[in-house]
C-alpha cells in the first residue's frame, strides 16, 4: 500500500508540475522562445519555481514507491498522469471540460483498475542479481535503435508514435535502475553504496535520454500520436523489466483476457483525452472533435 500510494502522489505531484509551469510558461513573450533569457524569466515566476519543486516532490516519492514495492505495481499507475493533468488543469484555468474528457478519465481509471486487479502483480526481489543487467541493456539498446532507426526514416505522426516509443523504454529503464539504485541504499551500504553504485548515474542518463527522445516526438507527430505510445509502452515495458529483472509475477492463464480489456480502455482513454484542446495548451471551448 506504501509504494502505491507514493505512487499515486508521483503521478499527481507530475501532473501538478505540468499545469504550473504550462500556466507560467503562457506568461514569456513569444521574443524570449529558444533564448536563454527564457529561464531568467521563468526564474521570476513563483508558479515556474512550484513546478520545479513538485517536480523533486514527484522524483522523491518515485524512488520511495520503487524501494518499497513492484515496479509492476509502481509504473502502470502513473498512467493516471494525464487524466490528473487535465482534471488540474481544467480547475486552474477555469475551464469546463465536454463530457468525452470525462469518459476518457473514467476509461484510464478503469481500465488501471482492471488490469492492476487481473494481473495482481507483486513478489520478486528488489535489487537484479548478478550479470542481469548486461543482457538487459544491451537488448534495450538494439530495441531503442532499432525505433530510432524506423523513425528517422519515416515523417509526421509515424515518427512521433516510434520515437514516443522509444521515450516510453527509457522511462521504464530508468525506473527499473532507480529501483536498483535504491536497493543499494537499503543494502547496508546507505548514502555511501548508493552514491558509488553505477545504477545512480545510469538512471540520470537514462532520464535525460528519454527525456530528448520526447521533445523530438511532441515535435514531430501530434499528441494524439505520441501520448498513447509513451503511456501504455512505460507500463507494459516496465512490466517486462519488472518480470525479467526482478522476478515479479503476473497472473497468465484466462486473466489474459480482463488484461487485454484493461490496455484497451486505457488506450482509448488516453487517445480521448489526448485530443482535448487542453493537452494541447488550448483554453479555447471544445469543439465536437476527437487528444
Amino acid at each position: 500500500m506504501i509504494s502505491v500510494l507514493f505512487a499515486i502522489l508521483t503521478a499527481l505531484s507530475n501532473g501538478a508540475a505540468s499545469v504550473l509551469q504550462r500556466r507560467a510558461a503562457r506568461t514569456v513573450p513569444d521574443s524570449e522562445a529558444m533564448h536563454l533569457s527564457l529561464i531568467g524569466h521563468l526564474l521570476r515566476q513563483r508558479l515556474w519555481l512550484a513546478g520545479i519543486g513538485l517536480v523533486i516532490v514527484a522524483a522523491v516519492c518515485q524512488a520511495v514507491a520503487l524501494a518499497t514495492g513492484a515496479i509492476a505495481v509502481v509504473q502502470p499507475i502513473f498512467v493516471i498522469e494525464l487524466p490528473a493533468t487535465l482534471l488540474m488543469a481544467a480547475c486552474v484555468m477555469r475551464v469546463r471540460l465536454p463530457p468525452r474528457v470525462w469518459y476518457g478519465v473514467a476509461a484510464v481509471t478503469l481500465g488501471l483498475a482492471l488490469g492492476m486487479a487481473s494481473a495482481a502483480p507483486g513478489g520478486g526481489s528488489t535489487s537484479v542479481h548478478g550479470a542481469a543487467w548486461i543482457p538487459t541493456l544491451i537488448l534495450t539498446g538494439l530495441f531503442e535503435a532499432a525505433l530510432i532507426c524506423a523513425a528517422l526514416g519515416s515523417r509526421g505522426n509515424t515518427r512521433g508514435a516510434l520515437l514516443g516509443l522509444a521515450a516510453a523504454c527509457g522511462y521504464a529503464l530508468t525506473a527499473a535502475l532507480m529501483k536498483d539504485a535504491m536497493a543499494r541504499l537499503e543494502g547496508g551500504g546507505g548514502a555511501t553504496a548508493l552514491l558509488t553504485s553505477w545504477q545512480l548515474y545510469a538512471t540520470a542518463a537514462a532520464g535525460v535520454g528519454a527525456l530528448f527522445l520526447l521533445q523530438n516526438a511532441l515535435q514531430a507527430g501530434t499528441l494524439v500520436a505520441v501520448q498513447p505510445m509513451l503511456t501504455l509502452g512505460d507500463a507494459l515495458i516496465s512490466v517486462v523489466y519488472g518480470v525479467t529483472l526482478f522476478g515479479e509475477e503476473l497472473r497468465t492463464g484466462w486473466w489474459v483476457l480482463p488484461e487485454l480489456v484493461a490496455l484497451t480502455l486505457i488506450a482509448a482513454g488516453c487517445v480521448e483525452l489526448a485530443r482535448s484542446p487542453l493537452a494541447a495548451g488550448s483554453t479555447a471551448p471544445p469543439a465536437r472533435r476527437v487528444r
